[in-house]
């Protein structure tokens, strides 16, 4: 029997900046894609949606738009973030099961407006969801990796997506003090191309940007000078032109951004009780997301705030299973009735 035979299939998704994740209960991750969707110009045809969508950023002919559908973790384009969740949900849920038997918990930044959230659940509601409820992203991490969020307790993670930088301290299942910034990964990617621009005259892409990030970025001084070289185009000449990039120059460019995430931990211990705050000193910050995985960051934290930092296992799930696990541990799912109602009106 497959599993959307079953009554009602539970699914968690991590709407994420860069990336989008979707956990079902009972079978894990089905879907680690890029959240880009490409569409015909003037019919909105979906033409590609996720990894091979992202293959066309920035290449494609006029008659085709690859997007981004989410910035800084909330939606910025509604249709297409709708006709990406429906792509991605009928690749593992056959259509004609879809609207009697899906259950949808999105994660969702702290720092959004209600707007913003109104937005996530509509989005899920119109992909064919039968019910939808969010969850903040640093709760569903936790229950992600692990954490036994229901102990008299503190637990702080801090989980670095794409878009967003979500800092929160839990205890007794719930969230005692929690902050959010518009700083992530995007955010490092942005502030390498600014930095090879403005030294070295030269424009490149955020693809390589983020490759940059990948292979030689790092938040601490290493023993070892890694160097890598990049193609863009000469801002002055508008010719192509190839360049070589040392990890030195990388992290200098990572400061800002990276100083932005490290006051945001720091305040937020700064106005944690106590007696958590004594708890974080023994049991350590954990830390989720894709940009928690740059080197040296979790180095850095530690010297910063003098607390013990820890990199959970697989950083980029922990918000997609944690919303999906959250079904057992969460009975009211909390749809938004009159978000539905207008949608059906």
């Amino acid at each position: 029997m497959a599993f959307w035979d079953n009554f009602t299939t539970d699914i968690g998704i991590d709407l994420g900046t860069c990336n989008t994740l979707i956990y079902v209960r009972g079978q894990g991750i089905v879907i680690d894609e890029p959240s880009v969707v490409a569409v015909e110009k003037g019919t909105g045809k979906v033409v590609a949606v996720g990894a091979e969508a992202k293959r066309m950023l920035w290449k494609t002919p006029g008659g085709i738009s690859a997007i981004r559908p989410l910035a800084d973790g909330v939606i910025s384009d509604s249709d297409s973030t709708e006709k990406m969740i429906k792509y991605f949900v009928s690749k593992i849920i056959p259509r004609h099961r879809l609207f009697r038997s899906t259950r949808m918990k999105i994660g969702i930044p702290s720092c959004i407006t209600q707007v913003e959230r109104d937005a996530v659940v509509a989005a899920a509601l119109k992909a064919g969801a039968k019910e939808v409820g969010v969850i903040e992203e640093s709760l569903a991490a936790a229950i992600g990796a692990q954490i036994p969020i229901y102990e008299p307790a503190g637990h702080m993670v801090c989980d670095i997506g794409g878009g967003t930088t979500e800092v929160s301290v839990i205890s007794l299942g719930g969230m005692v003090t929690t902050s959010s910034i518009r700083t992530g990964g995007n955010a490092f990617d942005e502030a390498i191309i600014k930095h090879v621009r403005s030294v070295h005259n030269l424009k490149i892409g955020q693809q390589t940007a983020e490759r940059l990030k990948i292979d030689i970025g790092n938040a601490t001084p290493d023993k070892t000078i890694e160097k890598m070289e990049i193609k863009g185009t000469d801002a002055i000449t508008g010719l192509p032109r190839r360049l070589e990039v040392d990890s030195v120059e990388v992290r200098e460019s990572l400061k800002e951004p990276i100083t932005k995430i490290v006051e945001e931990i720091k305040r937020t211990l700064g106005v944690t009780p106590p007696e958590l705050a004594a708890d974080i000193v023994e049991r350590g910050i954990v830390m989720t997301g894709g940009g928690s995985m740059l080197k040296g960051l979790q180095k850095l934290i530690s010297k910063e705030t003098g607390v013990p930092v820890f990199l959970v296992e697989k950083p980029l799930e922990c918000v997609a299973v944690g919303a999906g696990q959250a079904f057992e541990l969460f009975k009211d799912m909390s749809t938004d009735r009159s978000i539905y109602d207008n949608l059906n009106s």
